[in-house]
């Protein structure tokens, strides 16, 4: 039985070995990836990729990346295709064929099927010389040494590989479309990286109560608004501009000081010049501001208006932190 200490020198060789492999593949970048990069970029097509056990798993990680990332993308199994799915490839689609050896049976039926079509190929293979890679019009070489499994039989550092190529090649063409935060938002917005993207301060405060009082309010009727509104704060407001902020805190400090605060009003105890934001900025941008100063509750306006409140626990709620 393996000790806890031979465990983690196991873990750490496993990296080491994979790490190796990974650096490695930056030198076996020739021109055929970037021919390939630039048929998949000027395609009007899709792009369709294929594989079979590990290889069909990679494929499809890779074509999460290539839709995510501006590159509409559809997973297509080896097998399954030479039972029926092969109408999945349309007359402008590059196939892209995932394969460690390139001589796997279901590969040497298909090939055939895909190029009668004349559809262009891209092939991901650790073998260049292989069935796949002769008849392929690109490789994209994922040739490793030997796999960090110590039978060098289960795939894992040749699965690593081909990950590694497909997010290379997802990076160049994300860069060749010059896609964008925005873009990459469009893609995801129900997730928390797309709402840091496109999440606006308006979008929360916007459903938030919108607490306010006079400069001549009454410390009761501030305790009152504070307390109905819910937001442990108020904005106090001149002509709908904010001139300042009253918070649990500031009527904790002035009871702390006083023993009769029956008349004071809202500008003996505010702050003024109150830190706030505008309401289409981002909601990421509301908690930097939050972070740099300390606070939880930020001022909203528009156009030099008092727009509302945005609190630490909405960008909470909605997945920012």
């Amino acid at each position: 039985m393996k000790n806890k200490s031979s465990i983690i020198d196991i873990a750490r060789h496993t990296i080491e070995m994979e790490s190796k492999a990974i650096l490695n593949l930056s030198e076996l970048i020739t021109n055929d990836f970037a021919e390939a990069t630039q048929l998949i970029y000027n395609s009007k097509g899709r792009v369709i990729i294929t594989g079979i056990g590990k290889s069909a798993i990679i494929a499809n990680k890779i074509v999460a990346t290539l839709n995510s990332t501006g590159t509409p993308s559809v997973f297509m199994h080896a097998a399954d295709a030479i039972h029926g799915d092969l109408g999945l490839i349309l007359k402008d689609d590059v196939v892209i064929c995932i394969s460690k050896s390139g001589n796997t049976p279901e590969i040497k039926v298909l090939i055939p099927l895909i190029k009668s079509a004349n559809n262009k190929m891209i092939a991901i293979t650790g073998n260049k010389d292989s069935f796949l890679g002769e008849h392929a019009d690109f490789i994209l070489n994922a040739y490793v040494e030997k796999e960090a499994c110590p039978n060098n039989l289960a795939p894992t550092t040749s699965t690593t590989a081909q990950l590694v190529i497909g997010d290379a090649l997802a990076v160049c063409l994300l860069e060749l479309r010059g896609f964008s935060s925005n873009d990459f938002a469009k893609y995801h917005p129900g997730g928390a990286l797309g709402k840091k993207l496109y999440l606006r301060v308006q979008d929360i405060s916007s459903v938030n109560e919108k607490p306010k009082v006079n400069l001549d309010t009454s410390i009761k009727n501030v305790i009152v608004e504070i307390t109905e509104k819910m937001l442990g704060v108020t904005a106090v407001v001149e002509n709908n501009a904010i001139v300042g902020i009253i918070t649990d805190g500031d009527l904790r400090r002035m009871l702390s000081k006083v023993d009769d605060f029956s008349k004071l009003t809202a500008k003996d105890i505010m702050s003024a010049n109150p830190k706030r934001i505008e309401a289409n900025a981002m909601a990421i941008d509301a908690l930097e501001v939050m972070e740099n100063n300390g606070i939880s509750q930020l001022l909203v306006e528009e156009n030099g208006k008092y727009a509302g409140i945005v609190h630490l626990h909405d960008l909470i709620k909605e997945g920012i932190i």
